[in-house]
């Protein structure tokens, strides 16, 4: 657990097949902090609405609220809550580190959200994407990721770091978009040693239609 508790539960405004709010839903359990998940009606665009956008004016989940603070953008999130209630677990090591997890940090908001991202979210919610470019996006990417995770057992450093849980849900659940995990042995490794955290909390299958 944490050595620092906030001193009430943080309201953790979420959507649960949202591999941007997994990545916050992982950290919260892995930090043991008490929460209050409020799950967003995104199809009726709650989203939208005067009250939810005075908390983030772009319209997006997740969103946190931790007494008078409040955090929008999943990785700034991932990065706050790491700082105040890690007590150091979650921290780079060596500016080296902390430099790794910003480009792992980078290309989780560039290439893999308009890549196997964009494609789930093509497939599942009818998004309006070029689903051929997202899937020959996610294929570039995960060519270069898998050849990086040959070498190491996880992105930044050889123990998780907060890149790993930046990754995790949009290449675990890359079939979703269309694309295949097979051809990948080291990233279906890296993926089940991200599985193996303690207290990981799987992301909700998204129901079949």
């Amino acid at each position: 657990m944490s050595s620092k508790q906030p001193d009430q539960p943080i309201r953790f405004h979420s959507f649960p097949y949202s591999g941007h709010c997994h990545r916050v839903a992982l950290l919260l359990s892995d930090l043991q902090l008490p929460h209050e998940t409020i799950n967003v009606d995104l199809a009726n665009k709650a989203q939208k609405s005067e009250a939810f956008l005075a908390m983030n004016p772009f319209g997006q989940v997740p969103v946190i609220q931790d007494g008078d603070v409040t955090i929008s953008d999943s990785l700034a999130i991932l990065t706050y809550l790491s700082e105040r209630y890690g007590a150091g677990r979650w921290a780079p090591r060596t500016p080296i580190e902390a430099a790794e997890i910003q480009r792992w940090f980078a290309l989780a908001a560039g290439t893999l959200a308009f890549g196997p991202a964009a494609a789930r979210a093509s497939k599942l919610f009818n998004a309006p994407v070029d689903l051929p470019a997202a899937q020959a996006r996610s294929l570039a990417l995960f060519d270069v990721v898998d050849r990086h995770l040959a070498q190491r057992d996880y992105l930044a450093r050889q123990s998780l770091t907060l890149a790993d849980l930046a990754f995790y849900a949009y290449v675990a659940r890359a079939p979703e978009g269309g694309v295949s995990l097979d051809p990948y042995s080291h990233i279906r490794s890296w993926l089940a040693r991200v599985e193996s955290m303690p207290r990981f909390v799987p992301m909700p299958e998204f129901p079949k239609r």
